[in-house]
């Protein structure tokens, strides 16, 4: 049974949110962050990466940055940029890119929900990576990113999903990027009871996107249930704020490998190790993306190959029949020894809303073999999480970003 409560949001006003959306803090290095708060000084960048407000070159992780994100967006607050909704709410947030649409709810979760494995996870973290959001988090008391949440589609949901949607957006802007962003209130007491108990009948939600912020959202909600041991349960702190999307609406892109050398191999000699594991079609200088699972496309000079995995080496296990690890166990690991694709420094890796005009261009410049995967399902992230497995790094890359901004969960205690 999953709990996934509405919530009295903190949002912009209406004619300020397209100033205030902003990407999710961990997109941008420190430089491109200034360069965007200087070109947008309301974007939400001001709070989720606050040390912009100092002088170049300070510490984002230093007491005083986290203080002034809380200063700066409760101030904001108090002066009306933002606006709290009276009553607990849901909200519905779609986003559109290349006329593909995207609709999720935002809601909190619950962090028992995430302790008990009700909302399942498919990446490990890293106590390093917690540690900057759980300090964001707790100083400013608030949750400004979203966690990315997923879901097998349910009827009862979409119906009060398509009921708010009739209605007149809260927000409708397109970015810089070309995405566009709409959003509506759910705040009828018969919708929000609907809804809540849909959730209440599901024993699995997953993280799609957002496992660090997760992770550093329930470290904080547990840390103050310790500091405050008298409570109940229903205290915003034992809450996460979350969009949740069915699965039918999710898109996953590719996310493609590229390789700084051979392994020692000519080019001749590694299409021969390669052959052994998949069947290989020479296509020349033009690109063919994969069309199905089992399929990659290899770039060797200016040369690119369709590759097809032999029967033999496919799986019915959630790990192994994944194609990057495919890819990684038979060719990545054994051929070129990348043995440990998380450390080492000879492959990296290429989000498929890069286009294989990236892969050409790395093959070109420092590296010197590119692999364009077919995306991995949303199915298989289930599959992977129901059995309680870890996907391999770099599996998944979902577009488009939520942006941070638009909606905030605010935990402290007079909430």
């Amino acid at each position: 049974m999953a709990t996934i409560k509405p919530f009295k949001g903190i949002r912009p006003k209406t004619e300020l949110a397209s100033q205030v959306a902003a990407l999710p803090y961990d997109v941008y290095n420190s430089a491109e962050a200034r360069a965007a708060v200087a070109k947008n000084p309301l974007s939400f960048l001001n709070i989720d990466r606050a040390e912009t407000q100092f002088p170049d070159g300070t510490s984002p992780y230093l007491p005083e940055v986290y203080e002034k994100a809380r200063d700066l967006f409760w101030s904001q607050v108090k002066d009306g940029l933002y606006i709290q909704d009276e009553k607990p709410c849901y909200y519905v947030y779609e986003l559109i890119m290349d006329g593909r649409s995207q609709v999720g709810l935002v809601a909190c979760a619950s962090i028992d929900d995430y302790q008990n494995e009700i909302i399942k996870k498919h990446e490990n973290t890293r106590a390093e990576k917690e540690i900057d959001r759980i300090k964001h988090v707790g100083v400013m008391e608030a949750q400004t990113g979203p966690i990315f949440l997923a879901y097998r589609f349910n009827e009862t949901i979409d119906k009060e999903i398509q009921k708010a949607r009739a209605n007149a957006p809260l927000y409708d802007f397109t970015c810089d990027d070309g995405v566009t962003h709409r959003a509506w209130l759910i705040d009828n007491e018969t919708s929000v009871n609907i809804i809540r108990k849909a959730f209440e009948g599901m024993k699995d939600i997953y993280i799609a996107d957002g496992h660090h912020r997760c992770a550093s959202a329930v470290k904080v909600g547990l840390r103050l249930r310790e500091e405050n041991p008298g409570y109940t349960g229903e205290e915003e702190f034992n809450f996460f704020l979350s969009v949740l999307f069915p699965d039918e609406q999710l898109m996953i892109m590719d996310y493609n490998r590229v390789v700084k050398d051979l392994n020692g191999l000519s080019e001749e000699e590694f299409l021969q190790k390669v052959e052994k594991i998949y069947t290989v079609k020479e296509l020349g200088s033009e690109y063919v993306k994969p069309s199905k699972k089992g399929e990659v496309a290899m770039l060797l000079s200016d040369t690119w190959y369709l590759l097809t995995v032999r029967p033999e080496y496919t799986s019915v296990d959630p790990i192994q029949g994944l194609d990057v690890s495919i890819l990684q166990n038979n060719v990545l690991s054994p051929v070129l020894g990348i043995t440990d694709p998380k450390t080492d420094d000879r492959i990296d890796f290429v989000g498929g809303i890069r286009g294989y005009e990236e892969l050409k261009k790395r093959v070109h410049t420092d590296c010197k073999a590119a692999f364009g995967m077919y995306p991995t399902s949303i199915h298989e992230l289930f599959d992977v999480a129901d059995a309680h497995l870890l996907m391999p790094p770099k599996s998944t890359w979902f577009e488009p970003k939520l942006r941070s901004g638009l909606f905030i969960h605010s935990i402290k205690k007079e909430n």
